[in-house]
This record gives structure tokens, sequence and C-alpha cells, in this order.
């Protein structure tokens, strides 16, 4: 009779495979994760700005000692805005929290997009940085 089964070297052979997949996989899949996370910044600054702008053409102005529009509520970001000195212009910022501290984001009136903070770091490029360094 011959006996059936995994040997214990066959089984640590096994684990070994898995945990290397794993160690590969898991970085991958939050950085996954957390790009998915920026995208949610960036559409809600985009849809922010195209509501300060609906404001402005309303009200001449985009507020009146604060932004004409509140600011909308995400899950891992606080979206704020400021006003320029003469309510002709504006800035809207979100600034990560939780598991995106460390990211910061904005728009101003003109379209201009920022990145002051990506991955813990301060930065000053004139994009939103979803991954690398580089617009």
């Amino acid at each position: 009779m011959t006996a059936r089964g995994f040997t214990l070297i066959e089984l640590m052979i096994a684990v070994a495979i898995v945990a290397i997949l794993a160690s590969v996989a898991l970085p991958s899949y939050a950085d996954y994760v957390r790009r998915s996370r920026t995208a949610e910044a960036f559409n809600t600054l985009a849809e922010y700005r195209t509501r300060m702008e609906i404001a402005y053409n309303n009200n001449g102005n985009y507020g009146s000692g604060s932004c004409a529009v509140a600011a909308p509520t995400v899950d891992h970001f606080t979206i704020g805005c400021t006003l320029g000195a003469t309510a002709q212009s504006f800035t809207a910022s979100a600034t990560g929290s939780g598991a995106m501290s460390g990211f910061a984001y904005g728009i101003d009136g003109g379209g201009n997009r920022t990145t002051t903070s990506f991955k813990g770091t301060a930065v000053s490029k004139a994009c939103w940085l979803q991954r690398g360094d580089e617009c």
C-alpha cells in the first residue's frame, strides 16, 4: 500500500509560493484602493467648481463672507473653500483624512488644479497627482 497525501516539504513550498504572491499583490491592491479614493476627491472638486461658477453667474460673485455654495461631504477628504479678497475668485481644497491623510488637492475659479501634499510629502504641482510624481 502506498501512502497518499503531501509531504511536509511540499506543503512548505506551497506556503512559500502563496506568501511571495501575497507580498507582491497586497501593496498593489493598497495602491489601487488609494487611487480610487483620490478619484473621489477629483470628481468632487470638479463638481464643486462647476456649482461655484453657476453661483457666480447668478450672483456676480462667488459669495459674500463665505463661499456661495456649501462644501460637500465625502468619505476620505474634507472639502473646503476660501474666497479671494474681492469675492471674485475662490480656491476649493480637498484635504485627506483617515486613510488618506497626507493628500491635499485644490482647484480655483480658473480651473487650475494643484497638488500640495502627496503621500505625506509636501509638493507643489500644477496638476492632480494620482501616481508617481509627474503631471
